[in-house]
């Protein structure tokens, strides 16, 4: 007997030497399959001096987990001010009655790139191209497709507080993840998903959550894994969406997704909504009425619009969609006249 207390007193010395060394025990359930694996990698966790090669473990395995896409219905980790996911339905409808399968599907305002991302993930068109000019917004789209597993892990150990979140909003990153991470906490906790300068905090939120209340961290998660799944299909772009379609508008078989910000006819949604609002309308219209391929785009209903389809002989059609508040309101759906 005085040999086991002996013992235990050993023990318990050796491990409060060891948690002045900041090093703790901690259980874990661990398969039996896997324990020779573990026992393996065990000794790394009691040294401090590994926990950069522990993270990059941690994130390849966070990004080696299979997802069911069947089971991926919004794909966009943005909660997109003006965002076009009613409109998947339309697109996809449009892309079947093509008599041909797109090469490339091009959308060179790609803001939450809802849109995109569906035709990627089911397919259907060889390869996507998404465009956004926006620097915050393409951090997040870069990050994504590139390596997401620091990010990932931000989104899952981040503690949303008032405190917390203002840190963040008012922090200078310097580098890209950190500044896509910022750009994400904005888009959650910004009333309407809104980045743009002057957006306020949520304040009562969805059921009273407040600040919490769009803040999903395992679902962003695994909308950002699934995004990555599908990252041989998708090239992105940060510049000017002119650019974009003045490289691909002799494409035949190229097909474009145009949803720009909503600033023609009068309309003042999109200088408040995003910071890079301005666009010639005009021009857009000039230049989409020239392309060889195939498009879609979408416009508040205006006067001034419809003037504007007209005028380069394109054909529109209105689309009825809820707002926010549930109040049924038309959009217009213009496309080249066949």
């Amino acid at each position: 007997m005085q040999k086991d207390n002996t013992a235990s007193q050993r023990q318990t010395k050796r491990l409060e030497r060891l948690a002045d060394q900041g090093v703790y025990r901690k259980s874990l359930l661990v398969h039996q399959d896997c324990t020779k694996v573990f026992e393996h990698i065990k000794p790394y966790f009691a040294n401090p001096k590994n926990i950069d090669e522990l993270k990059r473990l941690a994130d390849t395995l966070l990004l080696a987990k299979p997802i069911n896409v069947s089971k991926v219905r919004q794909i966009s980790p943005f909660r997109y001010p003006g965002g076009k996911t009613w409109l998947v339905p339309e697109i996809r409808k449009w892309i079947f009655d093509l008599d041909y399968r797109p090469t490339l599907f091009i959308e060179p305002f790609a803001g939450g790139g809802i849109t995109s991302l569906s035709v990627a993930i089911e397919d259907l068109a060889d390869r996507v191209i998404v465009a956004e000019i926006d620097p915050d917004v393409a951090s997040v789209w870069k990050t994504i497709l590139a390596e997401p597993g620091i990010l990932c892990r931000k989104i899952l150990t981040f503690d949303v507080t008032k405190e917390n979140v203002t840190n963040v909003i008012h922090s200078e990153p310097d580098n890209i993840t950190d500044k896509a991470f910022k750009t994400i906490v904005k888009n959650r906790t910004q009333r309407g998903g809104i980045i743009a300068p002057g957006a306020s905090l949520v304040k009562s939120g969805e059921n009273g959550k407040g600040l919490k209340s769009r803040w999903y961290p395992e679902t962003l998660v695994r909308r950002i894994r699934t995004i990555y799944e599908f990252k041989h299909k998708i090239e992105f772009y940060e510049g000017d969406a002119f650019d974009i379609i003045d490289q691909y508008k002799f494409e035949k078989y190229a097909v474009f997704f145009i949803d720009p910000p909503y600033t023609a006819g009068g309309k003042k949604a999109g200088k408040r909504l995003y910071r890079f609002n301005y666009i010639d309308h005009e021009k857009l219209f000039a230049v989409m009425g020239q392309i060889m391929g195939k498009f879609i785009m979408t416009y508040d209903d205006s006067e001034e619009v419809v003037e504007m389809a007209k005028k380069y002989d394109l054909m529109v059609s209105k689309v009825p969609m809820k707002n926010a508040h549930h109040d049924v309101k038309f959009e217009l759906l213009i496309k080249k006249s066949d």
